[in-house]
C-alpha cells in the first residue's frame, strides 16, 4: 500500500525579517521580537457607548472575525488591557470615567477612537458632549464613520498593529513621551 501525499499550493512564502542568519540559527534585534509578539496579542478593552458598539459587535462575529488579527480576547478590566477602544458619544460627565479608566491601563497602552462622536463629538455639537475623547486622553488612531463599517474598524486595528509593532522599547520612557502625557495632566 503506497501513502499519497497532499501539497498544498496555497502556501505563499513570504521575506523573512532583518536579522542574521546561519546553519541552525536565526538572529535579530530584541525591538523586531517584542513589537511581532505584541503586535499579534494585542487585548482590546472596548468602551463602547451607542451605535459604533453595534458595528464592534459585527466585526467581533464571524464574518469579520477579529480573532485573525490576534484580538480575540476582549479584556473588560483595564488592568488587563492595552488597547482602549472608545466607541460612541461620550458625555461629558463620563469624560472622567474615561480618563480614569485610561490611566488604570498598564504601559504601553494604545487608545483607538472609533466613529465621529468619539473623534470629534459627531453631529452632537451641545453643551453636554464631549467634542473628540483627544480632549482627555491621547488617541493613536481615529476611525472616521458615522458608524464606520466593520472593515474600517478592521483597518484601524492594523493601524495600531502596525504602531505596535514598529514602536521601539524605549518610546514609553522618552522626553518627548513624557512630555505629552504631561500636557494631559497624567503621570
Amino acid at each position: 500500500m503506497q501513502a499519497t501525499q497532499t501539497q498544498n499550493t496555497d502556501i505563499k512564502l513570504v521575506e523573512k525579517p532583518e536579522g542574521y542568519e546561519g546553519a541552525g540559527f536565526f538572529a535579530t534585534s530584541l525591538d523586531k521580537v517584542v513589537g511581532m509578539a505584541r503586535k499579534n496579542s494585542i487585548w482590546p478593552l472596548p468602551f463602547a457607548t451607542s451605535c459604533c458598539g453595534i458595528e464592534f459587535m459585527a466585526t467581533m462575529g464571524a464574518h469579520y472575525d477579529l480573532a485573525r488579527f490576534g484580538s480575540e480576547r476582549l479584556s473588560f478590566s483595564p488592568r488587563q488591557a492595552d488597547l482602549l477602544m472608545v466607541m460612541g458619544t461620550i458625555a461629558k460627565k463620563m469624560g472622567p470615567v474615561l480618563r480614569q479608566v485610561y490611566e488604570q491601563m498598564a504601559e504601553p497602552r494604545w487608545v483607538l477612537s472609533v466613529g465621529a462622536c468619539a473623534c470629534s463629538g459627531g453631529i452632537f455639537d451641545t453643551y453636554s458632549v464631549l467634542q473628540g475623547i483627544d480632549r482627555i486622553i491621547p488617541v493613536d488612531v481615529y476611525v472616521p464613520g458615522c458608524p464606520p463599517r466593520p472593515e474600517q474598524i478592521i483597518d484601524g486595528i492594523m493601524k495600531i498593529q502596525h504602531l505596535v509593532e514598529t514602536e521601539s522599547l524605549r518610546r514609553r520612557d522618552s522626553p518627548e513621551y513624557k512630555a505629552m502625557l504631561n500636557k494631559y495632566g497624567i503621570e
